[in-house]
């Protein structure tokens, strides 16, 4: 089975997320150091999963660039057959 996921949309809400703990990180400035450490840890780790899926998205448009390339004539008639399936969806509303 393959993997499917939206990692734009991931990548730009762990992208959300690293700004709201840096917010959070600022604000608890006058907190105690074990917890800004905690905070500061957290940080670290989502702005390497944020790395590590950036990497992914490279890498699978990469294969989908290369695979397209290579095929021409088959990628288009899988666009093909996608946009026919979709028009008939629709059409049957």
């Amino acid at each position: 089975m393959t993997e499917t996921y939206d990692g734009g949309r991931l990548a730009e809400d762990l992208r959300t997320l690293v700004d709201d703990a840096e917010a959070l990180l600022r604000a608890t400035s006058n907190a105690g150091n074990e917890v800004q450490e905690h905070a500061k840890e957290t940080l670290q780790d989502l702005r390497l999963r944020l790395s590590a899926l950036e990497e992914r998205v490279r890498e699978r448009a990469h294969e989908v660039d290369s695979f397209v390339r290579d095929n021409p004539w088959r990628s288009l008639a899988v666009v093909g057959g996608v946009a026919l399936f979709v028009g008939i969806l629709m059409g049957r509303r």
